[in-house]
């Protein structure tokens, strides 16, 4: 099963922390919210798509700010929850579970801007619980910003493939050459030499690990529309045998073949880039890619301790 959504978190939550009137370290009611919930520990581990915080911790910290924007519980100190006076008072009055018109009502209100759910989307679902819409009022604002960002990475890759599936094969090479520096390969931007001519022996560039040239990386750089088979990286790897090398890189814009895969894995020798890990790569270290700063406010809790 996939992590519940936040809203799915708010009564464990209330019902634990009613449980324990004096308050509970807020990592010890996410464990309980989660056992409540049936998560497993392959869920828990499930992380943001920035990796920054697991899904299920996230999601309870959003349904826990419900409950405060209610005024139902507190965190007075850092990273310590306890209900209120109101908030005993509304666990002991309320039903469990909590009537739908009760929790949708801790979703919506309180809030400078209410959350709507959308008729015509039901709550996401599914192993990885990011196909949501924005308007989803099961959607915490922390998984609608990384949904959001998500949409713009997949944009921004499909646009990538697209762009580099149009430069010359030679300017092709550059590109590769210069991921390949900002990965860190090379003593420097002239310790990558595109080799890419006839007669090359399907090595289209050259990465040289030290000054004196001695450690060498090959490179072969395909701008294919189909899928590169077994024969095409079987003969990179006579390639590298004629020159010696210990290593190699095959970067395509498109895919490998399963046979591919499997051989290059069987020799130990070379590394297979398709165009998704391409365009990932190009992403996350700016190649031909710029980024925005966007400035997300956040509690400084440390500020506040007295």
């Amino acid at each position: 099963m996939a992590v519940p959504t936040y809203d799915q978190f708010i009564e464990p939550i209330l019902r634990c922390l009613a449980a324990h009137p004096e308050g509970m370290v807020a990592i010890d009611v996410h464990e309980a919210a989660a056992n409540a919930l049936g998560v497993s520990d392959t869920d828990r581990a499930e992380l943001l798509p920035s990796g920054i915080q697991r899904v299920y911790k996230n999601r309870a910290g959003w349904a826990h700010d419900r409950l405060k924007r209610a005024g139902l519980s507190t965190s007075r100190r850092r990273g310590y929850w306890q209900l209120t006076e109101a908030g005993v008072a509304f666990a002991t009055e309320q039903p469990s579970p909590l009537p739908v018109a009760v929790l949708e009502a801790l979703l919506t209100e309180h809030n400078e801007v209410r959350l709507r759910p959308s008729a015509s989307t039901p709550d996401a679902a599914g192993p990885t619980d990011h196909s949501v819409t924005a308007d989803s009022v099961t959607v915490s604002p922390d998984d609608r910003l990384e949904h959001a960002l998500s949409e713009l990475r997949a944009g921004v890759a499909a646009e990538l493939i697209e762009l580099l599936s149009q430069v010359s094969p030679a300017y092709f090479e550059t590109i590769v050459l210069d991921l390949l520096h900002k990965l860190g390969y090379g003593t420097g931007r002239v310790g990558l030499l595109r080799v890419g001519r006839s007669g090359d022996g399907g090595i289209d560039g050259v990465i040289s690990l030290d000054r004196l040239g001695l450690e060498k990386v090959y490179v072969q750089a395909k701008r294919w529309q189909s899928s590169v088979g077994r024969p095409d990286v079987q003969a990179f790897y006579g390639a590298l045998a004629g020159q010696r090398a210990n290593r190699g890189v095959f970067i395509t814009t498109s895919t490998f073949t399963q046979q591919a895969v499997e051989f290059a894995g069987s020799v130990e020798r070379i590394v297979l880039v398709d165009g998704a890990r391409l365009a990932e790569l190009m992403i996350e270290h700016e190649v031909g890619v710029a980024s925005r700063a966007v400035r997300i406010p956040k509690i400084d809790s440390d500020y506040f301790e007295e």
